[in-house]
Order: structure tokens, then C-alpha cells, then sequence
């Protein structure tokens, strides 16, 4: 079983579109299926992320042993409620994390990947219902990628948040950092008590890395 966040990340450092999360859900669940390029894995956590600019975001942590930041997300600036309880995002990108992409301020920048596709939500932010996640999109190499998760019918978690101005780029690799330390320590199962402590740790251990080349 994972933890699910619908409505974070992706809080990801991104290369080019920039990430000003207004609103984050957290839901659990299982990824009956994710599948990278041909590569088929297990996740730790998947996240649906919706921006101030009108993007959208589901975004897949993976469960990589050989890769502790392999992250992949499903983008698209296109999305909509097609009908009572399904909520679509068009997909035109892929945004690929791993451990050596460059680093800004500790945080890997991905991979963009223009794509074409769509993710398919079954379920309503409204009731903090949701049932089902799909996702399906091909880059423009013809590579594949796929999201399948089915949710344990717990409600989830609904957050919307209030920026009375757009952060500076340091305040918001400071706010994406927190949102991945939050997500990490679901992951690992921590408990409510010990909550804080891990994720002054992870921030403590992202501060630690070298920027990397910011090509």
C-alpha cells in the first residue's frame, strides 16, 4: 500500500514552467501498474499538483532502489471535469526526476519531455472521494509511460493554499523541498509525533548537496 497526494508537487523543482502550488490532496492507495519507458515499477507515492498558471500535475515517486529520487510527472495545462465525478488532465509533457540530474539549491531539475497523452480521475474533490488515477502518454522519442492506481476508499486529504504574492525562486525550491520531505516521510511510515524531526532532517540533508549545473 502507498500514500497518495492528489493535488501536490509534482511540488517539484521544474526546468521551465514554474511551480506555485494553490492545491494539494492526500489520498492512500495501491499503483496496480506504472511503467517508465518500458521499465515497469512499484511507487512510493503519486500526487496530483494544480499551479496559480493553470497547470496540472500527477506526479508518481517511484520505488527505486538504485534511485532514491526517481520521480516522474504527468503535466499538462488542459483539464477538466468531462463529466460528474471524472476529472481529466491533457497531457504535453513529462517531467523526469533522478539522482543525477543538475541540482538548484539541492533539489534535482528534471527532464522535460514533450509528450502527448492524458490522465483520468475517477472520483470528486468535492465529496474527497476518489476511486481510480489513469494515466497514458508517449514522448516524442515514442518512449511510454503509464500510471494505473486504485485508491483503499479513504477520504482523502484536501488542502488549498493562499500566496498573497508569487514566491521568489529560493522560496519556492524552500517550499517544493518541504512538500517532498512531507511526502518522503509518509512514504517511510513516520509517525505524526516524529513528523517534524524527519522533515527538519531532509531539509537539513537537501541544504548539504551541492548545486548542481543549472543547464
Amino acid at each position: 500500500m502507498i500514500l497518495v497526494a492528489i493535488g501536490w508537487w509534482p511540488a517539484l523543482a521544474m526546468a521551465g514552467p514554474v511551480y506555485d502550488v494553490d492545491l494539494y490532496a492526500l489520498m492512500s492507495g495501491t499503483c496496480r501498474n506504472v511503467n517508465v519507458a518500458g521499465r515497469n515499477y512499484s511507487c512510493k507515492a503519486v500526487a496530483y499538483f494544480h499551479n496559480q498558471r493553470g497547470r496540472s500535475e500527477f506526479t508518481v515517486v517511484l520505488d527505486d532502489p538504485a534511485d532514491n529520487s526517481h520521480i516522474v510527472s504527468f503535466a499538462g495545462e488542459s483539464a477538466e471535469r468531462t463529466q460528474d465525478n471524472v476529472f481529466e488532465v491533457s497531457v504535453d509533457r513529462m517531467l523526469l526526476k533522478s539522482h543525477d540530474r543538475p541540482r538548484v539549491d539541492g533539489l534535482p531539475v528534471p527532464q522535460v519531455e514533450m509528450s502527448t497523452g492524458s490522465c483520468r480521475q475517477i472520483g470528486s474533490f468535492v465529496t474527497r472521494q476518489v476511486s481510480s488515477i489513469n494515466c497514458a502518454a508517449t514522448d516524442q522519442n515514442g518512449k511510454k509511460y503509464e500510471l494505473s492506481f486504485e485508491s483503499d476508499g479513504s477520504p482523502m486529504t484536501l488542502r488549498r493554499l493562499r500566496q498573497s504574492s508569487l514566491p521568489t525562486e529560493r522560496q519556492r525550491a524552500r517550499q517544493i523541498a518541504q512538500v517532498e520531505c512531507r511526502l518522503k516521510a509518509r512514504a517511510a511510515q513516520v509517525l505524526p509525533r516524529d513528523t517534524t524531526a524527519f522533515i527538519i532532517r531532509c531539509l537539513g540533508d537537501d541544504d548539504g548537496k551541492p548545486a548542481g549545473d543549472q543547464r
